[in-house]
């Protein structure tokens, strides 16, 4: 078990660390900076400089990590290799560190990518024009497209996971973590999870999944808003079901409809195509089949989507409850979670 009494508040140990960076990343020369990139609800990143304008991007898991797989270091940083030289843009791993002693768990770094990430309308609108707004939703769709045609034997991500039984077993998997991160008893949930284990569709076809593929995980170039520079936060990546990925983007992408909601939304009255549009793009790029009843935005996918998503929140919000996260908009995490569970279940009822 790490021990963590020797970081900081924020999960670093600085002085390990420059010791670390010194032996293990080439050309690095302390002393090292480290600053927060905010924004991310699950593991910690860190942007890191050194004396000599050097710049990396540290990962490490969340304090009182609770979601096993999902914040799995040695993962992620094996996806990034595996994706260099397809046709997924994704950021260069640059070391990864498995002594837990260093800052209390693991960690891998990776290089720093020039761009923007989107987090909020405010950042949108400071950035780009509406006509621009359109670009970026279809320069994502068709990075979305890219990733579930790579060959993940070719990728060296064969074993990245089973290829079949996808639906099924991750719905006893965040079931379970529902379980393990719950503050409260939901009925709701119980019932959601029922109807979607007892009407699970067939899998048309098997890709590389990311997992949790929206706005705010991507960089897009700053001057060319149909450019995705690089996709971020592969910790839930595995092979999988590809209409699960997508039904995931466009559920963000229609967003919660609570004012306070603080995973930002992209709909289309921000000036970006709307979901069905990018819907279709994603069909004609990708040939699947999209016309299924499973697939409908009030079908078995966007409840699948909705039930994930409501465990991934109250694991943050567990988290927040025990004083083990850091940086803001915690709080209001948790009271989305019961919306999100009935958006689910009234899709399945419908």
């Amino acid at each position: 078990m790490a021990d963590e009494r020797n970081t900081s508040d924020d999960g670093l140990d600085r002085g390990r660390l420059e010791t670390w960076f010194r032996e293990s990343v080439a050309g690095a020369e302390p002393p090292l900076t480290y600053e927060r990139i905010t924004g991310g609800r699950s593991n910690l990143t860190f942007r890191v400089a050194d004396s000599d304008g050097g710049r990396w991007i540290l990962r490490r898991p969340p304090l009182g990590a609770r979601l096993g797989s999902a914040h799995d270091m040695g993962r992620e940083h094996r996806i990034l290799t595996g994706l260099e030289g397809t046709e997924v843009p994704a950021p260069r791993p640059v070391a990864m560190c498995t002594d837990e002693s260093v800052t209390g768990a693991e960690f891998y770094v990776m290089e720093l990518v020039d761009g923007l990430v989107l987090r909020d309308e405010d950042e949108v609108r400071a950035a780009f024009e509406e006509p621009d707004r359109r670009k970026i939703g279809d320069a994502l769709v068709d990075t979305l497209a890219d990733l579930h045609a790579v060959d993940p034997d070719a990728a060296g991500l064969g074993e990245l996971g089973r290829r079949d039984g996808y639906a099924e077993r991750q719905l006893k998997r965040w079931m379970r973590q529902w379980e393990a991160s719950k503050t409260r008893e939901l009925d709701t949930m119980e019932e959601t999870h029922r109807l979607l284990s007892a009407r699970v569709p067939a899998q048309a076809s098997t890709s590389i999944v990311h997992g949790d593929y929206r706005l705010d995980n991507v960089i897009v170039a700053a001057d060319d808003p149909g450019r995705v520079r690089a996709v971020l936060d592969w910790e839930m990546a595995t092979l999988g079901d590809p209409l699960a990925d997508l039904a995931l983007f466009t559920l963000y992408w229609q967003g919660w409809g609570a004012p306070d909601n603080p995973i930002f939304a992209t709909p289309a009255d921000h000036g970006f195509p709307s979901a069905a549009e990018l819907s279709r793009r994603y069909a004609e790029a990708t040939g699947l089949d999209l016309t299924d009843d499973a697939w409908a935005f009030d079908g078995w996918y966007a409840a699948f989507a909705c039930f994930k998503f409501a465990v991934i929140c109250e694991g943050i919000h567990y988290r927040h409850s025990h004083g083990l996260t850091v940086g803001e908009g915690f709080d209001r995490i948790g009271g989305l979670v019961p919306g999100i569970v009935q958006r689910g279940l009234s899709a399945l009822d419908r």
